[in-house]
């Protein structure tokens, strides 16, 4: 058959009308095979205990930088804060019985550092351990595998005031912290979360300056950078010390850094985006070096003594990534500037995050690809280590209908295609233990303040009354199946 200009012409016009078509009524239907997961995968969810907790004054709890940041002016949008949160201090039993009735099988959750220590070092205050104590008995009562995370944030205020994490003590006051929580609470918790995201922590609150404690300088900024990954090898070491049969890792902030053009320039810019973002806290306890990441910067910069190489060594049993999004690089002028200091040591600039996909309530690109790229990516470079996904989620924000039903559809759209590009990864090879949504409880978004929400449990901030939206529903037949059923897709999220 000879195929005539005008039809071809017809045809490719017929695809277009089509693809517009797709767009305009979002979701579409593709009934596909179920995608299964591996036997004994694990099922979670994901929380921070100052995004959570409230009682930021009872039980002899200290402050903490984000009380500070978040009670002074224009910090956080709002005028929001932590004080009260969603009260989980005092509903944790009905919280932990909503996990049950969805079927969670592991919680991932913070300890508050400054409700065990309040002034960050010192005797620890009995009534925080019991806290956790209890949460933990209340889990294992439930048939939920705890999995705390040692610091999610919330350094207490005196240590900053002491110089916070560029102080090279800090990182000693943090192994004693983990020493208390390993002793108190080592004989019941199996698994354990170091840091979370200590990429964000150090570049928003002592490079940036949009999350606490608001400090934007470059030379501290470095330094704070090798005081923390001091400390992950030494939090490692205690634990371990206390039970060698743990599980201990740390939960890391990752997206692929993909080059704007295929220019060598950008693509160079894209690589050292990755080993800045993605690597600067996981390459040092891996490989005892830090990555190519920044011009100029030497060990003496970085406040490097002799053996602290050996001493960020850790070698652990599994890597937490969370990831959410992607983000775009172009080479850059080194060239000093009044305005950017850090991009004489850093000539990198990203581009708008994603450009193609659409967006969740908080503007971030719905990219599924993100979690396979990046997940694949770790599993080459770093010999095929386990994984975890220990956050995964979306700000999607909305209300009950007149018949107090949630039905938050585009989120299970996202936590489908995700999802199923995290499938994929594993039937490539890649080594992935468990999944954690983030998050469980709509909740304090740091200094987004509670106008996100991203939990599969609908919080009305003023009754602090819990339900499970649809997706919650959605995620507890996905646990109960451990399988996607046949697949939804949004329309253009970079699936195939």
């Amino acid at each position: 058959m000879v195929w005539q200009p005008e039809m071809l012409r017809y045809l490719v016009g017929l695809r277009r009308r089509v693809a517009d078509l797709v767009r305009k009524i979002g979701p579409f239907p593709f009934p596909t095979a179920a995608v299964r997961f591996p036997q004994n995968f694990v099922w979670g969810v994901a929380t921070a205990s100052y995004q959570i907790e409230g009682a930021v004054t009872e039980d002899e709890r200290g402050e903490s930088i984000w009380d500070r940041f978040s009670h002074t002016p224009g910090k956080v949008k709002n005028g929001d804060n932590g004080d009260v949160a969603v009260d989980h201090y005092h509903r944790y039993s009905q919280d932990v019985q909503i996990m049950r009735e969805i079927g969670i099988q592991s919680y991932r959750f913070s300890i508050a550092w400054p409700r065990i220590q309040p002034l960050g070092q010192g005797k620890p205050n009995q009534a925080g351990l019991d806290f956790y104590g209890r949460l933990v008995d209340a889990l294992l009562g439930a048939g939920i595998h705890p999995f705390p995370t040692l610091y999610h944030w919330d350094l207490p205020q005196s240590l900053e005031e002491a110089g916070g994490w560029p102080n090279r003590d800090t990182a000693a006051r943090f192994a004693d912290y983990a020493e208390i929580i390993a002793q108190a609470l080592g004989d019941r918790v199996q698994q354990w979360t170091i840091f979370n995201e200590p990429w964000m922590f150090t570049t928003l609150g002592y490079l940036r300056g949009y999350h606490a404690p608001g400090r934007t300088d470059v030379e501290e900024y470095l330094r704070a950078t090798h005081v923390v990954n001091l400390a992950q090898g030494m939090a490692f070491r205690v634990i371990k010390n206390r039970n060698c049969g743990a599980r201990v890792g740390s939960a890391f902030s990752m997206w692929p850094c993909q080059p704007a053009t295929e220019s060598p320039a950008d693509k160079k810019a894209a690589e050292r985006a990755h080993n800045w973002q993605n690597l600067w806290f996981l390459h040092p306890a891996m490989r005892g070096s830090y990555p190519e990441a920044f011009v100029g910067v030497s060990e003496e910069m970085l406040r490097v003594r002799p053996g602290d190489m050996e001493t960020v060594r850790a070698a652990f049993d599994f890597i937490g990534i969370n990831n959410y999004l992607r983000t775009i690089f172009i080479a850059a002028d080194s060239r000093p500037r009044p305005d950017n200091p850090f991009g004489r040591i850093f000539p990198v600039e990203a581009t708008v995050r994603g450009q193609y996909g659409p967006r969740t309530d908080l503007g971030w690109e719905v990219y599924p690809k993100a979690l396979y790229e990046i997940v694949m990516r770790i599993m080459r470079d770093y010999d095929r280590p386990a994984i975890e996904i220990t956050e995964n989620g979306c700000a999607y924000n909305d209300d009950p209908g007149p018949d107090g039903v949630i039905a938050d559809q585009r989120r299970i759209d996202f936590h489908r295609a995700y999802l199923t590009e995290l499938a994929r990864a594993i039937q490539d090879g890649a080594n992935v233990r468990g999944y954690y949504a983030w998050s469980l409880l709509d909740n304090f978004e740091w200094a987004e303040g509670y106008s996100p929400r991203f939990g599969l449990v609908y919080v009305d901030f003023m009754t602090q009354e819990r339900t499970i939206k649809e997706s919650g529903r959605w995620y507890a037949k996905l646990i109960a199946a451990n399988a996607l059923p046949g697949t939804r897709f949004p329309a253009t999220t970079g699936l195939d």
